[in-house]
């Protein structure tokens, strides 16, 4: 069996174009998608109805919730005040069969995957959206995380930086983000480049697990157009490391 693991489009129709084309060429058997997949970017309509179409199960992330729930008041840190606007204008563009759609997001997605065991698809953990899983979360606090969970392989997404980590037993998987991936660098900076993330699973009938990240190139210059033509708030800001 054959799954690709896509996560945190975050409204950024392009990207997900992109990655859905490179996925039809890899032709899995299912596609599952992580989570935060409309909010903060400048289609968070499309790309919704991209995925309502498409008929892949999609899990409940944070930024999901704050689409249904917008901040309602004025945070001090402005950089936060920023954020909370877009997102206040995300959830604005969507109308009641869109909101519908978000609202049946499960937490958790679990897949069988013959021989290889079970395949568990959550945001940040099982446990919560909300929880970060990344390569130097302490082996301590993650059982707490997986929350009683048996199955062999969890894949998440909510941190945008991928991930394949053994963990006693089982497999954490992270694909990354198609809309909107981190590059890291020693000084600290970070910036957003110009491409989309996902991975494919595959589960052999002899019970072995492979796992490969890939990147697919995509027009991120016409996402940026985008936030300013939709009239996206702070958008100068919010691509200023777009690049």
């Amino acid at each position: 069996m054959k799954i690709a693991l896509i996560a945190d489009i975050h409204g950024n129709l392009a990207a997900l174009e992109a990655a859905l084309d490179a996925i039809a060429r890899e032709r899995p058997d299912r596609i599952v998608c992580l989570g935060d997949v409309a909010a903060t970017g400048p289609q968070p309509r499309e790309v919704l109805t991209r995925l309502r179409a498409l008929g892949c199960p999609v899990v409940m992330g944070n930024a999901d919730a704050e689409l249904l729930a917008p901040p309602t008041t004025a945070s001090t840190d402005e950089d936060t005040a920023r954020v909370d606007d877009i997102v206040r204008w995300g959830a604005a563009q969507l109308d009641a069969d869109a909101r519908a759609f978000i609202a049946s997001f499960p937490a958790t997605v679990e897949i069988t995957l013959g021989a290889a065991g079970r395949l568990l698809c959550c945001h940040g953990s099982p446990r919560s959206y909300d929880d970060v899983i990344g390569p130097t979360t302490p082996d301590e606090a993650l059982p707490e995380m997986l929350a009683g969970q048996e199955a062999e392989i969890i894949a998440g997404g909510h941190t945008h930086s991928r991930l394949l980590r053994a963990f006693h037993d089982r497999e954490i998987v992270n694909p990354g983000s198609v809309g909107r991936a981190y590059q890291f660098f020693p000084d600290g900076s970070a910036r957003v480049p110009p491409w989309a993330e996902f991975a494919i699973l595959t589960a052999t009938a002899q019970g072995t697990l492979d796992v490969e990240f890939r990147r697919v190139a995509y027009d991120q210059a016409a996402t940026m157009r985008a936030m300013v033509e939709r009239g996206m708030p702070h958008a100068a800001w919010w691509s200023a490391d777009w690049r």
